[in-house]
């Protein structure tokens, strides 16, 4: 076969693509949430001081699904771009900024690490401004998909950083319902 491919042809190797980023980023963004604790669930969550701005449970969970399912477009995209200059650059920055994605909810929930948590969402800042300027040159469309991540971190990191102003003693807290007292 010597002919390029249809543009039909291109737009069902992206759906390919697609099919398979899109689930496996929401899947493994769902189980790091999941497996974490996160949400207003979590015991020590619960019992510490939260900021005024603070979103409901709810909105956290509609907010990151649909940031991780552009995120899998953006990974879609750029693994379909073969051949394209900064190509793997960019596959290892989109996979940085998800590991660094995926590693927020276990230090923030489980560990009670909420300044370190803070540490994490600024790199993660670090790597979509990076990831937008490297993504610019190789297809726009998934440059731009990176934008809402943008907006959510520097909300996000707004949010971190009055939990941890708020609860200077956050790392010692007890979550709700811990007791050491022995019932008679």
């Amino acid at each position: 076969m010597t002919g390029l491919a249809s543009p039909s042809q291109l737009r069902m190797s992206f759906l390919r693509y697609a099919l398979v980023t899109v689930p496996a980023v929401v899947l493994l963004g769902t189980l790091s949430g999941a497996l974490s604790g996160a949400g207003f669930d979590n015991g020590w969550f619960a019992a510490l001081d939260k900021p005024a701005n603070l979103p409901p449970g709810w909105a956290f969970g509609a907010a990151w699904t649909v940031l991780y399912v552009l995120l899998g477009l953006s990974f879609a995209m750029v693994l379909h771009a073969r051949g394209a200059r900064g190509r793997e650059r960019a596959l290892i920055l989109l996979g940085l900024l998800f590991l660094l994605a995926l590693a927020w909810p276990p230090v923030f929930f489980a560990f009670h690490k909420a300044a370190p948590a803070l540490s994490i969402v600024a790199a993660m800042i670090v790597c979509t401004v990076a990831g937008i300027f490297i993504l610019w040159r190789i297809r726009i469309v998934a440059a731009l998909l990176l934008f809402p991540w943008l907006g959510w971190l520097m909300f996000a990191a707004t949010l971190n950083f009055q939990i941890v102003s708020l609860n200077p003693d956050a790392e010692t807290l007890a979550p709700a319902g811990a007791s050491t007292d022995i019932a008679l």
